[in-house]
């Protein structure tokens, strides 16, 4: 097992979940706190060279900086797996100023495999390298590409092969979310397996998967040995939860205080306004519903909101029942 890093080294980022960690939530959860970076959804790449507006429209952060709202990073996640077409809208990306470029190998949508995407390209170490080198070439050196994988596609037997061959292609850092494409979002992720990922690279390793709470943070700290985590359901689920590990990570019996319903409420309020400006009408009461379905696991108050407002489409009456509360 690694040595473990020191907690003040502990660096917590938020992951991409396409339909769901969108640029109107992360604009939310990272005005609660104790998140470092983020990591777009996937801006799929086929055979096209894609308009600015392609980029902006998956992450509007590049009009900002490439920051959140907030102040927090954004990288770009592309997809795809010609590694042409992949330098050539890379280089195009670098130009409108993201926090770095990351590259998706861990999709597992079935969708996107049968193009040859995501999860898919990890039965290639070959094509991932190539992958890899071209997209580091096409950007400037200064631009961080990083990449996501998971273990593998039906076992874990070529982990290490790949995330090798990733760093051979010239990443920066690599996220690891472990489990194979198999296993798509079952319990549990086998976080030891990250370990062996570690001991064989020398860029940084991120681990990902099944973080719920401060223990499942710790203990994936301990079974890693990584001082970088990335979160993604469990911090959907409860928006405090940056703060609480990076609390516990300094020595904190239990990490940070809870983010309280009163001060998550004015959040939730401002999240529905951004969706009512941001998305399209048919969307925007789905888009609240799927985030209160995640609350109410944590939060007995977003169970009553959820049941209040679960058959409710009309954006008015949304609006007079959270003026409401």
């Amino acid at each position: 097992m690694p040595t473990l890093p020191h907690p003040n080294d502990m660096r917590l980022l938020l992951a991409p979940m396409e339909g769901l960690l969108d640029f109107v939530l992360r604009d939310i959860l990272t005005r609660v706190g104790g998140v470092d970076r983020c990591v777009s959804e996937f801006i799929r790449v086929t055979n096209t060279l894609l308009p600015e507006r392609a980029f902006i429209r998956v992450v509007p952060e590049l009009l900002n900086g490439g920051r959140t709202f907030a102040g927090v990073p954004v990288r770009a996640q592309l997809l795809g797996s010609d590694p042409v077409c992949l330098a050539e809208n890379a280089a195009r990306l670098a130009t409108l100023g993201p926090y770095g470029v990351d590259l998706n190998f861990g999709c597992p949508a079935k969708v996107v495999n049968r193009h040859g995407g995501g999860a898919a390209l990890l039965d290639d170490p070959e094509l991932l390298l190539q992958i890899v080198a071209a997209v580091r070439r096409a950007v400037p050196a200064h631009m961080p590409v990083s990449a996501k994988m998971r273990l593998g596609v039906h076992d874990d037997e070529r982990a290490v092969e790949c995330a090798l061959a990733i760093q051979s292609g010239g990443a920066d850092e690599l996220v690891v979310h472990a489990r194979t494409k198999a296993h798509a979002y079952r319990p549990p992720a086998y976080w030891e397996r990250i370990a062996d990922i570690r001991a064989a690279v020398t860029i940084p390793v991120v681990a990902n998967g099944e973080i719920w709470n401060v223990q499942d943070a710790l203990r994936c700290r301990e079974l890693s040995g990584c001082n970088m985590l990335m979160l993604g359901r469990g911090m959907v689920t409860d928006p405090g939860l940056a703060l609480a590990i990076r609390g516990a990570s300094a020595g904190g019996e239990h990490g940070s205080g809870p983010v309280h319903w009163h001060t998550l409420l004015p959040l939730i309020h401002d999240f529905w306004q951004l969706v009512r400006a941001r998305l399209e009408r048919r969307q925007q009461a789905g888009r609240l519903k799927q985030w209160l379905n995640f609350l109410r696991r944590r939060y007995p108050q977003a169970e009553v909101a959820y049941q209040a407002l679960k058959t409710v489409t009309d954006a008015a009456a949304i609006d007079a029942w959270l003026a409401a509360q």
